[in-house]
């Protein structure tokens, strides 16, 4: 016995009552569990004692885009830091390989644009190591991890690799392509294929992602791919073509699970993600929608306007180069085209916009736009632009986006035909964080507003993605599992306000999170973190295999 965890209040994840109990760890999987001071420590055991924690399964993240990130923080930060011992990237279709030499630039441009990621950071941090997805996941899995690790091949880097930039239906011998590198893929150890059919996904150089000129068949044909391996996860990003009863058709044709982004509430259609859950339910086959429990809130400057990508006069913005944004911002001719459009678009958003970070406009932190719009008789639309052009684009706006109803997300939460993700972390660093998506579950969810049982957002958390993603012997207090472990003390978890933080590559920014309440952490019975503080100089983590 290497490892025994005494005194612990236990929540496998499996949704069962906590108990009182002992874990034992011997070579980094669960050797034992037993009642408190049933089991007994051999010479050289490590004794924890858990008095006062809960001890659970590792939480797993399902969503999120540490697929560059990665290559440079190994550590996995800020996740690391919220309980996480298993994370899933390469989600809506996006990912860094297959990439051959020649599609660098737009697979960077296309992050950048998408998912609010640094193109500075990306150029400085990736390492091209590999051009193929298999010697992509054997970079990953040779690195020194802090975490676990799965992955997508997501269909934008696929697509760009057979397809070329041409945007286009692919021919039948590409289709056929395709499905071979995702054969090759699949034995290589991805976790599933991802894509995008999503309107607001415009990529490098404002045009739409590779993803979205596919054709529904071709979606099709690679997840036959899945069912003819009896292996992996679909998940889409929905769009034209691709919505609940498309998921149903799949799931059920190829006998996989599906998975799709995102279920939000919103304020100016109440009841509707509620409605959208029944109707999904059914219709046979095996499918999760994705829910949040934090609201989807970005702090965004005008040089990265992602959240109005779907409209056509900003993906004019996105099509040209940063520095060269605030040029078309001043042009009278564009801001007559793009005003009419953005105020329609935008009219139940504009009383959750504010300023958020400002060099020089410190008076107007936290007043709604269009209350100060009113005021200086001028609209939403252009009082954005001239804020950010009077301080030489450096002012960051708070936009509340969706999901900021807690009552509906509520009842979301406790539904338990949804799955919870969309973390998002690795993606719009600048922007957001909601890797602390756990600990905020924890705290806010559970303890401040009783919304579900500690047991159930355990299960959340652990025991539902592992049997959503069959993800093997993780996500389970269970004798014989990875010993992935987290013990927290219910009384404090949580997660602490967003701060600003300059230590990507390039020395770019990003936005983190930090934790209260997670004491102890292991990843393959490997301590991570102890009594409060990540230990120095570890990295357990493996790929996470479907």
């Amino acid at each position: 016995m290497d490892l025994l965890l005494g005194n612990a209040t236990l929540i496998d994840g499996t949704g069962s009552p906590a108990r009182a109990a002992d874990v034992a760890v011997t070579g980094g999987r669960i050797e034992a569990i037993g009642v408190p001071g049933s089991l007994v420590p051999t010479d050289g055991t490590e004794v924890v004692d858990l008095a006062g924690l809960v001890l659970a399964p590792g939480f797993i993240d399902i969503h999120t885009h540490y697929d560059a990130q990665i290559l440079w923080d190994p550590n996995l930060t800020p996740s690391n830091w919220h309980g996480v011992t298993s994370v899933i990237m390469g989600n809506c279709g996006f990912g860094v390989a297959p990439t051959r030499p020649e599609h660098r630039d737009t697979i960077i441009r296309t992050l950048e644009n998408v998912e609010g990621m640094s193109a500075e950071a990306l150029e400085v941090g990736i390492d091209w190591c590999f051009e193929t997805y298999p010697e992509y996941l054997a970079a990953i899995e040779a690195l020194p991890k802090r975490l676990n690790v799965g992955a997508f091949i997501g269909h934008s880097p696929l697509r760009l690799f057979t397809v070329g930039g041409d945007e286009r239906a692919a021919t039948p011998e590409e289709v056929e392509q395709m499905c071979d590198l995702v054969r090759e893929a699949m034995a290589a150890g991805a976790i599933g294929f991802s894509t995008s059919r999503q309107p607001a996904h415009q990529g490098a150089f404002g045009r739409p992602v590779p993803s979205r000129f596919a054709e529904v068949d071709e979606v099709a044909a690679i997840a036959g791919v899945l069912g003819e391996l009896g292996a992996g996860v679909l998940q889409v990003s929905i769009g034209p073509g691709l919505f609940i009863d498309q998921f149903s058709e799949l799931a059920v044709r190829y006998g996989i699970p599906v998975t799709w982004t995102a279920l939000v509430t919103r304020a100016d259609k109440p009841g509707a993600a509620l409605r959208t859950v029944e109707r999904g339910a059914a219709l046979p086959g095996e499918v999760y929608p994705q829910i949040a429990c934090r609201p989807i809130v970005m702090q965004i400057g005008m040089a990265d306007p992602i959240p109005f990508a779907e409209l056509d006069e900003w993906k004019e913005v996105l099509a040209l180069p940063r520095e060269e944004r605030a040029d078309l911002y001043r042009d009278q001719a564009w801001r007559d085209r793009a005003r009419p459009a953005t105020l329609e678009a935008w009219s139940q958003r504009w009383p959750k916009v504010s300023v958020e970070e400002t060099g020089t406009h410190g008076e107007l932190v936290g007043v709604p736009l269009d209350a100060l719009a009113a005021e200086r008789g001028t609209t939403p639309f252009d009082l954005l632009l001239d804020l950010a052009l009077s301080d030489d684009m450096a002012t960051r706006y708070r936009i509340v986006l969706e999901n900021d109803g807690d009552d509906e997300v509520a009842e979301l939460l406790a539904d338990k035909r949804t799955l919870l993700g969309l973390s998002d972390a690795g993606a719009h660093a600048t922007q957001l964080c909601d890797a602390c998506y756990s600990t905020h579950l924890l705290g806010h969810w559970v303890r401040e507003r009783g919304a579900l049982s500690l047991e159930d957002a355990v299960w959340r958390l652990t025991g539902h993605p592992h049997q959503a993603f069959r993800i093997p012997e993780r996500g389970l207090v269970q004798a014989g599992f990875h010993a992935d472990l987290v013990a927290f003390d219910p009384a404090t978890v949580g997660a602490l306000p967003v701060e600003r933080v300059h230590d990507q590559p390039g020395g770019t920014d990003r936005l983190v999170v930090r934790s209260t309440g997670i004491e102890h952490v292991w990843v393959n019975g490997t301590a991570v973190r102890t009594d409060g503080t990540d230990v120095d100089d570890v990295a357990p983590g493996r790929l996470v295999r479907s």
